[in-house]
């Protein structure tokens, strides 16, 4: 065996003979206790590059793998471009799993966001330290993971948020085997790089998932969980918690107005230690968020903000009590100010904002706003009969 000559290892290769022989492995090596190395390593398996070498076969099942005994060279020979795709370290695997497209990172702050609500108890919860879950419920477009984002942002906390969809399981969670670079190897889903890092998991619209998401039920007791298809056990590290975001209590969508939305599992929902139930920030908080973003475009419309918050606000009074089946959210006036930053035109902004609305809701919305703002441009109406100024839209 010595006589064979056998190519430089690349960086990836090097990685692994190092790993597994941190661990004890010698050469000769069978292919049971080779496998049984290379998953205590926290590899995927055996590389193809030892199975598929006629070279380093010494009989059926063993296999030589002379740089374990110091007598191969594993100076790894340059590789451009060769990121590492499994590795037996934490931060070697996070380099798999940032090129995979998820890692934990401290959002970075907003210059327009204006801290309101749950703010100050989500940041306590999180500056705590402890494995606390919440539950976050209210109505779309209201910034309840923004909220999130930006409490992260503030204390300096790596987050990692995850939409979540019917189709969400468990290899979309803790993890799966990916195909890189010619080699199936493993890739840590988003729940274990945030309890491994010690990051906030932010579970966004977990009301849309359903029973495949049913290994969370360790994650969310903040107990170790265990990656069977790998045997490695996950073990959180300190500051590790989860926030979830959704639009109901978990109980579906009486209503259809979140389509998709899940009649949750009990015993999942029963381990969020709390719920915050958030509502539409107050008239004087979404001034000032108006404010802000239309500053943030390099619009003066002080009047304008004032207006659409005006107006927002009675749309939801007038949903809340049942008069409209709609209503404008702060997402919507957001995105009305950023339309009107654009087009410099209040009423194609406000059309343009309203435009997904069904057309009886679009002129109740549109006719209301002009009896809210002097200087809005009225639409010509077909009907040459004059509207009644006192009636209400609704």
């Amino acid at each position: 065996m010595a006589n064979r000559a056998f190519a430089a290892l690349s960086t990836r290769q090097a990685a692994f003979i190092d790993a597994i022989a941190e661990l004890g492995a010698t050469s000769p090596i069978s292919r049971a206790d080779l496998l049984d190395f290379a998953l205590d390593a926290g590899w995927s398996g055996i590389p193809t590059w030892i199975t598929k070498d006629a070279d380093r076969r010494v009989r059926h099942g063993v296999y030589s793998l002379p740089e374990l005994n110091g007598e191969v060279a594993v100076a790894a020979a340059p590789v451009a471009a060769a990121p590492v795709a499994v590795a037996a370290t934490v931060d070697a695997r996070l380099s798999s799993i940032e090129r995979d497209g998820t890692e934990a990172t401290v959002p970075a702050k907003r210059d327009t966001y204006v801290p309101w609500g749950y703010f100050t108890d989500l940041e306590t919860v999180i500056n705590s330290g402890r494995f606390f879950p919440v539950y976050i419920t209210g109505l779309s477009g209201n910034g309840k993971t923004t909220m999130v984002e930006q409490v992260c942002a503030k204390t300096k906390r790596n987050w990692v948020r995850l939409n979540i969809t019917k189709q969400t399981n468990e290899d979309d969670l803790l993890g799966g085997f990916r195909l890189i670079n010619g080699e199936t190897v493993w890739v840590d889903g988003p729940v274990t790089v945030a309890a491994e890092t010690g990051a906030v998991l932010c579970l966004d619209e977990i009301d849309m998932g359903g029973h495949l998401m049913m290994c969370l039920q360790p994650v969310l007791e903040g107990k170790p969980f265990y990656l069977k298809k790998v045997r490695r056990w996950v073990t959180p590290a300190a500051g590790f918690t989860v926030v979830a975001t959704a639009n109901t209590k978990g109980k579906g969508s009486e209503d259809n107005r979140f389509a998709g939305a899940q009649v949750m599992n009990e015993a999942m929902l029963d381990r969020f230690a709390i719920t915050m139930e958030q509502d539409y920030p107050t008239v004087a908080t979404e001034k000032k968020i108006l404010t802000k973003v239309f500053k943030s475009l390099g619009v003066d419309a002080t009047d304008f903000a004032e207006h659409l918050v005006k107006w927002a606000d009675i749309t939801r009074k007038a949903f809340k009590e049942g008069a409209v089946s709609e209503l404008i959210s702060t997402r919507r006036l957001e995105i009305i100010a950023t339309a009107f930053a654009m087009f410099n035109d209040k009423a194609k902004a406000l059309d343009y904002g309203i435009g997904r609305f069904d057309e009886e809701t679009k002129d109740a919305f549109r006719s209301l706003y002009e009896k809210i703002d002097e200087d809005a441009t009225p639409r010509v109406e077909s009907d040459s009969t004059p509207e009644d100024p006192n009636k209400c839209p609704f």
